[in-house]
């Protein structure tokens, strides 16, 4: 396990995002299928607020109920899906340093 906040992990095989669907169940997505993660500043119009669920069909937030509190959001853009997963882990530099270690595109804005 390269991180885990409880909320995301980073294993050697894959990106984790716990608490992603409901009822509650984790998702795996192997670093492999992920083309880009774009790392973006969280509003009260971008999710910030959002503690699960998607507003637009397009992204999709974890359960995060501190969400609130942060102001960091990774989008992961998964090949061959049109919906991308939106994290908000508690040390986005470490997820997205994590993320580059096992070959996965992250950018800004």
């Amino acid at each position: 396990m390269t991180y885990d906040d409880g909320r995301i992990a980073c294993t050697e095989e894959a990106l984790v995002i716990r608490s992603y669907y409901f009822p509650p169940r984790d998702k795996s997505i192997r670093y492999g299928t992920i083309e880009q993660v774009r790392r973006v500043s969280m509003t009260a119009m971008s999710g910030r607020y959002r503690i699960w669920g998607s507003g637009d069909f397009i992204h999709w937030f974890n359960y995060d109920p501190d969400r609130p509190k942060k102001s960091e959001a990774l989008v992961v853009h998964v090949s061959g899906r049109k919906i991308r997963p939106v994290i908000t882990p508690g040390h986005p530099d470490e997820v997205a340093a994590a993320l580059a270690a096992h070959g996965v595109n992250v950018t800004s804005g």
